[in-house]
């Protein structure tokens, strides 16, 4: 399989703006010029985007359990996954990985498996597959492993998590502690119990927030801070070395961090939509208020691509200023540098859009063709 093209006929987008001339390919990277070895791809009528870069994913949970206590092969897992990011324009993928105190589905031993059989099943996936290892707070007893992970494996990053606060105010008839009860294996009243008792170690969840933020900044690990509610929440997890507010529940805790140079992740489903589907913080206002930088999968992989068109659409950004959303800034705030846009010596992950229908004719990983609908 070629790493060499020369793609002609199409719009390109460049950091300035659409370019009209051949975009080439050399040994997977963007180059000046072509490649006498390399093909033509004739892309007449398409714009040639860079590739989704997608720094929170866990729409990978409803492949691996699509109902409560059905598991499939994480092998096959992965694999699925694979397909649905790559047929969804995401060339970078960070599966959101819950290392949690609950049992079921976020098990301590369910997360093992995954980092295990991802780690096997990585030779064969398109999408480059990486970690967004979301520790909760109250996973107080799994702080040395996530490290380990994290020195392992120097491409993921880390996700500073605190549901439990919230979630030990949840009575026994709340939908949202049955769910969580279902994903745990457990009635409402056992899953409540479980909380109450983690909660009881709740004085101990400051310093070991500390430790772990501190020891993977060491690494040169990305931080994220999760669900910042207020300007507060924010200076303290930028005092921890979170530099990325990753789906901030405020505009207050969103501008805390935009006016601190930082970037701000929201879901992609809540931009696509038009609202977000727990009244949280509306990412088309963000985006229009300059309070979001980044937009997510979050739980449906196909929402990236289909969030900036419809930006486009509703005239709040034009697809231009829309697409860094989803290539150039994830990239640039978890220190990818090496992709995000197509200038030359990036990696070559690129998609081909057709323009009049909007659908992926191809994509590109690292100068590979590895989906073609032509």
């Amino acid at each position: 399989m070629t790493d060499c093209w020369t793609i002609t006929g199409a719009e390109v987008l460049k950091p300035g703006g659409f370019v009209t001339a051949p975009l080439h390919v050399a040994n997977g990277r963007i180059a000046e010029t072509p490649e006498n070895r390399g093909p033509v791809l004739d892309a007449d009528g398409a714009w040639v985007l860079p590739g989704i870069v997608d720094l929170h994913g866990d729409g990978f949970e409803a492949i691996v359990q699509p109902r409560p206590g059905v598991h499939f092969p994480y092998h096959l897992a992965f694999a699925e996954a694979d397909a649905q990011m790559i047929a969804n324009g995401i060339t970078t993928a960070y599966h959101a990985l819950t290392v949690s105190w609950e049992s079921g589905l976020r098990d301590i031993a369910v997360s093992r498996a995954l980092v295990s059989a991802l780690r096997q099943a990585t030779p064969n996936l398109s999408c480059d597959t990486r970690l967004n290892i979301r520790w909760e707070t109250f996973a107080l007893d799994h702080v040395d492993e996530v490290i380990s992970w994290l020195t392992e494996r120097p491409g993921d990053i880390l996700s500073i998590n605190d549901h439990t606060t919230a979630n030990h105010h949840l009575g026994e008839d709340s939908a949202k502690l049955k769910r969580m009860a279902a994903r745990m294996g457990l009635s409402p009243i056992g899953a409540k119990q479980e909380i109450a008792r983690v909660w009881a170690r709740r004085d101990e969840v400051p310093g070991a927030t500390d430790e772990i933020c501190c020891r993977a900044f060491a690494l040169g690990r990305p931080v994220l801070s999760h669900d910042d509610a207020t300007p507060n929440d924010r200076r303290a997890g930028r005092a921890r070395h979170a530099t990325v507010a990753e789906f901030p529940t405020t505009a207050a805790a969103a501008r805390e961090a935009r006016d601190a140079g930082e970037h701000v992740v929201l879901g992609a489903p809540n931009a696509l939509r038009g609202e977000s589907h727990n009244g949280a913080l509306c990412a088309t206002q963000a985006i229009g208020n300059g309070l979001c930088t980044v937009l997510a999968s979050d739980y449906y992989y196909p929402a990236p691509l289909h969030a900036v068109f419809r930006l486009h659409d509703a005239g709040v950004l034009p697809l231009e200023q829309g697409w860094p959303l989803v290539s150039a800034n994830p990239a640039a705030a978890v220190s990818l540098h090496d992709r995000g846009t197509l200038d030359p010596g990036q990696r070559a992950d690129l998609l081909v859009v057709d323009r009049k229908t909007r659908k992926i004719r191809a994509v590109f990983v690292k100068g590979r063709k590895v989906l073609d609908r032509d």
